[in-house]
């Protein structure tokens, strides 16, 4: 996660060890039609991502006749179509297989069985009508049913418009408006980047880096908007601790708390929790040190349940 406070802080303890957190990218195989009918990689690509937190559709938005196109030509309305009726079919498919299951299961008697029926008949319809789980009237959804039965649609996401070379830097903003319309998604949910570039910057040191975004007018990778854009489609915060010579970033749920923040770094420390010192990072760097800013005041102590801010560094006192 590109994150400036961490150099920051580099500048200010100057540790041996700078650690920054991280998001999770899996790459699969693409999804083509008929993927719920077992098209391509079908229920297996399904079954990846299941489990994740959130999935990024990459779209293609160039041409290049030496890099062909399941569907023949490049279209990325069409492709977005594509990927959306192709997971409401999938969802649509366990909800009703499920919903069978539950039906018997309520007619001998299971009340847990017909309650969740009752549920999963309203998600049903609704995928039926061409409304994905995460556009459904949240009177309408069951959130237990919804997690239960995983469905694909319920997943926030991300769409990547993967553009050609000569629209980096200036000629994006069609492909992000077109891929926009297509989702029916605001623009930032759409990060456009050309993935070409991206595979010639991961071979690059960091002074090479510099020079090669400099040279195509850019000022950071897509890659790192990706992150970003990812960071805010999850509603994560990051915090800061201190130990010894080391820095290090965390990942947290914005209103997570401090003894969510301690089990993120150890067990042992959600456990055995007594309390968490608290700076601001704004305010540490302006004091100069974790000294300074205790004599300022500006370290408060706080308990388990209270909130941890995107920013603060904290230090978990336990047994």
């Amino acid at each position: 996660m590109p994150d400036e406070r961490l150099e920051g802080l580099r500048r200010l303890l100057e540790p041996t060890k700078l650690t920054p957190t991280t998001v999770r990218f899996i790459d699969i195989a693409g999804l083509v039609k008929g993927a719920s009918r077992g098209e391509g990689l079908g229920n297996r690509f399904l079954a990846n991502i299941r489990d994740v937190d959130a999935v990024v559709h990459v779209v293609r938005c160039f041409s290049d006749p030496s890099v062909s196109h399941v569907e023949g030509d490049v279209d990325p309305e069409r492709d977005v179509g594509i990927l959306r009726t192709e997971l409401l079919l999938a969802d649509l498919e366990t909800a009703q297989r499920n919903l069978d299951r539950l039906l018997k299961d309520a007619r001998r008697g299971d009340k847990e069985a017909g309650r969740l029926a009752e549920a999963l008949a309203t998600i049903r319809d609704g995928l039926d009508a061409g409304t994905p789980v995460s556009r459904l009237p949240e009177a309408a959804t069951d959130e237990e049913a919804v997690k239960r039965y995983r469905f694909l649609t319920a997943k926030p996401a991300l769409y990547v418009a993967n553009v050609s070379e000569e629209d980096v830097g200036g000629g994006e903003s069609e492909w992000v408006s077109r891929v926009c319309a297509a989702a029916g998604e605001p623009e930032w949910k759409v990060v456009p980047l050309a993935a070409s570039l991206e595979a010639e910057l991961a071979t690059l040191t960091p002074e090479e880096e510099a020079e090669f975004l400099d040279g195509w007018g850019l000022e950071e990778p897509g890659l790192a908007r990706l992150v970003r854009a990812g960071y805010r489609l999850l509603d994560l915060v990051t915090f800061f601790t201190i130990k010894g010579t080391e820095v290090r970033a965390w990942t947290l749920r914005k209103g997570g708390t401090a003894l969510e923040a301690a089990a993120r770094i150890h067990s042992d420390m959600e456990s055995g929790f007594i309390k968490a010192e608290v700076v601001s990072y704004d305010e540490l760097v302006a004091d100069g040190s974790m000294h300074g800013a205790r004599e300022k005041g500006h370290v408060r102590t706080e308990g388990r349940e209270s909130a941890i801010d995107d920013g603060d560094v904290i230090l978990v006192h336990f047994h």
